[in-house]
């Protein structure tokens, strides 16, 4: 499955939001997506696999829970195939900034009356 073909489902994309955070349990990623989504817990297992076996997370076993986390690796090919695009919102955000910069060093000007 392609990068964007896992991303381009809203779950997965909720679950990885999640997981950026921090490692988490199936049980509490469960919980929030099940409360977000209305999605069964086989449901939410579902997504879990399809995004551990396109290596976007990785899981360990502590007991009798799994905890899932974010793998950077897939996000970092993503990053470098936008590298490419970037020049299309790159310039626009830089003269966003360089006005904001500009409108802080403006010294506030009296009401006029």
């Amino acid at each position: 499955m392609h990068a964007f073909d896992v991303l381009g489902d809203p779950v997965r994309r909720r679950i990885l939001e999640l997981l950026a955070d921090g490692e988490l349990s199936s049980g509490e990623v469960t919980a929030v997506i099940r409360a977000e989504f209305g999605i069964s817990q086989p449901g939410v297992s579902q997504h879990l696999r399809v995004l551990r076996e396109n290596g976007f997370t990785t899981v360990r076993a502590e007991g009798t829970r799994r905890l899932y986390a974010v793998d950077p690796a897939p996000l970092a090919e993503i990053d470098g195939w936008l590298d490419r695009y970037r020049r299309f919102w790159q310039q626009p955000l830089d003269a966003l900034a360089t006005e904001i910069a500009r409108g802080k060093r403006q010294k506030p000007r009296p009401p006029i009356e």
